[in-house]
């Protein structure tokens, strides 16, 4: 049977919704299984109390360069549930504000047509976004006496950054070359 004219028209529709869909599915899967298993690492001695790497947050990186933007938000929403879950509310809302931001941010970064930030600024970028999302939270969930732990968060979304960018750098071109996952 050909398909012709508006047949085919939602054909393509439907098969690009499929494809947008298992994408959004894998990446969230990817997410989840990054913060369980960062959740298992040995502290790591340049770390401070309270931080991670944010290795989940490749998982949002990688569906903002496959993805449009709310499936990148559908992945925050989704690790915060699982925050919620496993860590309580205080984490799922610390996780929530600061996806939200590092994704809207990273968005930004990525759409800017006068200059490129690169992985590398992307990471560290998304970091240092994530970690001020996270201190508007605290400010809430908290007192204002979090304000001394800023200047630590900047430092630290640098080191972070720096990581999540490096893997950032060495794994979108191995996932492009998948099929469900490539252009």
């Amino acid at each position: 049977m050909l398909l012709r004219g508006d047949a085919m028209n939602r054909y393509f529709t439907v098969k690009k919704s499929v494809l947008l869909l298992c994408r959004t599915g894998i990446l969230a899967s990817l997410a989840l299984v990054l913060s369980f298993f960062e959740s298992m690492l040995p502290s790591l001695p340049f770390l401070l109390p309270g931080m991670k790497l944010g290795l989940s947050n490749l998982a949002v990186m990688l569906a903002l360069d496959m993805c449009p933007l709310p499936c990148a938000l559908c992945i925050v929403a989704v690790k915060s549930l699982f925050a919620l879950m496993s860590r309580g509310v205080v984490a799922s809302a610390m996780s929530l504000f600061g996806g939200l931001l590092a994704t809207i941010g990273m968005f930004f970064m990525l759409k800017c047509k006068k200059c490129s930030f690169g992985c590398f600024g992307l990471g560290v970028g998304g970091a240092f976004l994530h970690n001020c999302g996270q201190f508007v939270a605290a400010l809430f969930l908290a007192s204002d006496a979090v304000c001394a732990y800023f200047p630590v968060l900047a430092v630290g979304a640098l080191v972070t950054g720096s990581v999540t960018g490096l893997v950032y750098y060495f794994v979108l071109p191995v996932l492009k070359k998948l099929p469900l996952m490539g252009a």
